[in-house]
């Protein structure tokens, strides 16, 4: 296994491109340095021997901890986002998975969702309303992208919930839930109690489960600026009849609308997932 260490000396962080020798005799692992790299805020990429550079976990530990000009960090978000793309869309499961968790292990769940899975999944969705891609393989990529989204969570969730309940939903006729999928994954992380309905619970149904467990807070999504009036009048009797609980509403359908007087709290495109519990806590 092949990765990079990082060593602080004197005020500064030092980088060494690594790998693991198991010693048969002694059954131990010991560190063998292939290259040292140098201070870490000079190392690039093309520091990286070439044998090495399409590494996912070399590349997120690069993402993360390097300080270099934008144009390097932007190219090697590009090289993951590439890579997991036609994973995806060859229905490539195992290379998927293995891209998901170097990347994570070396970086963090929300720099995964916000740098890889969105914009990726954006593109698909793009592509294939553009017959880039057939339908099959996008339903393909969604399903893998949902799998490991499902991982990822059971992995990192926090065992016992230490903060509020929280539910996850959409209007009825929204079927898109990733959204839905990569908020409920980082909310658990951070030690939420989350309950996902998506997509498109009945309103009925989604009041009378309100009732029976008491969340503090809840979360809208909304893909297709068709379903704005239908989540609209969601928010309307869920506040009507719920007085006192947190609504917020978010998703695709507000990037290009400015649709107002909602009964909920309208969280921009261009918050962050870390921004999400911050907002829980200072607004409230």
């Amino acid at each position: 296994m092949v990765y990079i260490r990082k060593k602080h000396v004197k005020g500064c962080d030092y980088l060494y491109l690594v790998k693991s020798k198991w010693h048969k005799v002694k059954k131990t692992s010991r560190q063998e340095i292939i290259k040292y790299l140098g201070e870490s805020s000079f190392v690039s990429l093309s520091d990286i021997p070439e044998q090495y550079r399409d590494d996912p976990k070399i590349l997120a530990f690069l993402l993360k901890n390097t300080s270099g000009d934008q144009k390097n960090k932007n190219a090697l978000i590009k090289k993951n986002q590439t890579e997991f793309y036609a994973n995806l869309v060859s229905g490539n499961f195992n290379a998927s998975i293995n891209l998901a968790e170097k990347f994570v292990s070396s970086s963090s769940i929300q720099h995964f969702y916000e740098k890889i899975v969105i914009p990726v999944m954006e593109r698909i969705g793009f592509d294939w309303a553009n017959n880039v891609i057939t339908i099959a393989e996008e339903h393909i990529a969604s399903n893998i992208v949902k799998g490991i989204i499902k991982i990822i969570s059971e992995k990192y969730k926090q065992k016992v919930p230490t903060k509020p309940v929280i539910i996850i939903t959409t209007p009825v006729g929204e079927d898109h839930s990733i959204g839905c999928d990569v908020l409920e994954s980082y909310l658990t992380s951070k030690g939420f109690s989350v309950f996902n309905l998506a997509p498109g619970t009945p309103t009925k149904s989604l009041l009378q489960f309100i009732k029976n467990i008491h969340p503090k807070y809840l979360f809208i999504s909304i893909m297709l600026e068709e379903n704005l009036i239908s989540g609209k009048r969601l928010t309307k009797k869920i506040s009507n009849e719920y007085s006192k609980l947190k609504i917020f509403v978010g998703g695709q359908a507000f990037m290009n609308n400015s649709i107002q007087n909602f009964d909920a709290t309208i969280i921009p495109n261009t918050n962050s997932l870390e921004q999400i519990p911050r907002l829980l806590k200072s607004k409230f």
